[in-house]
């Protein structure tokens, strides 16, 4: 384990994971984005890599919002400890948290139906190599050889 994290973890409180919490899963996307803009409060882990290899804005559509409060909800999670990618853990909510911003990104679309099409794609992405170490190569590997074959 790096000192970084070392330090983020023993930075970590009672009221910065009840904030994180708020961040995450109360406050809009708009306030949540003011605060990351803000990096309020200060000892949180703001940093974010958009929607990884994934484009932010498939066929014209941002998703980047919701791929930053993703990755703060991740990387925020870990660093306190709280992150359970169990059935019905911390992860699958941070993961439901993110459709429900995409779709919210996509409310305002003129090809509503195509854009949450697509956040579906996205959604199943974080769902299946979100996961740990070689239980996401393994996903990943089902899923080439679902798409090769067709077949499950």
């Amino acid at each position: 384990m790096n000192i970084a994290v070392i330090q983020q973890q023993q930075r970590q409180t009672p009221a910065l994971e009840a904030e994180t919490d708020r961040l995450l899963f109360s406050a809009s996307l708009a306030d949540f984005l003011a605060a990351a803009a803000a990096q309020s409060p200060p000892g949180l882990d703001w940093s974010t890599d958009g929607c990884t290899s994934a484009p932010d804005d498939p066929f014209g559509f941002d998703f980047e919002p919701a791929c930053v409060r993703h990755d703060f909800g991740y990387r925020n999670y870990k660093a306190q400890g709280r992150f359970d990618d169990m059935p019905g853990g911390t992860k699958a909510a941070i993961d439901t948290n993110f459709r429900q911003d995409l779709y919210g990104q996509c409310a305002a679309e003129g090809a509503r139906d195509i854009c949450e099409a697509t956040a579906d794609v996205y959604y199943e992405a974080v769902v299946l190599f979100g996961r740990k170490g070689g239980e996401a190569a393994a996903a990943a590997a089902e899923a080439v050889t679902v798409t090769e074959t067709g077949t499950e």
